[in-house]
């Protein structure tokens, strides 16, 4: 894999992980945490929203569903 596919697939794991941690984030808490833009938070929000691992309970708020993952370090 390119540096920066593996860049951004860790950076989705660690945003996956930070919203199981913590229940139900705002996609602010997000940005303010990983220090990116608001842009780059959605375009991961929407890679875990559409592998069905993450949803919006209502606007800018995000929280795991109860798929089961397998996580690999």
């Amino acid at each position: 894999m390119k540096p920066t596919t593996d860049r951004m697939l860790n950076r989705i794991k660690d945003v996956y992980m930070f919203i199981h941690d913590h229940g139900i984030v705002t996609t602010q808490d997000l940005v303010d945490e990983f220090g990116i833009t608001p842009r780059t938070i959605q375009r991961d929000l929407n890679v875990l929203a559409f592998n069905d691992l993450v949803s919006s309970p209502c606007r800018g708020s995000w929280t795991t569903t109860n798929k089961r993952v397998k996580m690999t370090s």
